[in-house]
Formats: structure tokens, sequence, C-alpha cells
């Protein structure tokens, strides 16, 4: 949980290209990025047999 408030602390509000369609690509790239921490922390399941 610390990582990621670090993370977004350091990528939260700071959107640095100036055009939308680097904005939106941007935006894309902090999202992936987000749900990849969250994977990290989920249990992993074993299927039932």
């Amino acid at each position: 949980e610390t990582a990621m408030y670090r993370f977004k602390q350091l990528l939260a509000g700071k959107i640095s290209l100036r055009n939308y369609s680097g904005q939106v690509g941007e935006v894309m790239a902090y999202v992936s990025a987000i749900n990849k921490l969250n994977t990290f922390g989920l249990p992993v399941r074993k299927p039932r047999v």
C-alpha cells in the first residue's frame, strides 16, 4: 500500500504533454502501470479440481 501511495504521488496530476493525443497516451500508460501494480497484490487462486 505504501508503494501505491508513493507511485500515485509521483505521477498524479502531472500530465506533461500538451496535445490531446499525447495526453491520452500518457494517461493510458499511467493506468496500465497502476493495473500491473495492482495485480502483484492480488492472491493467486488455484482452480478447483
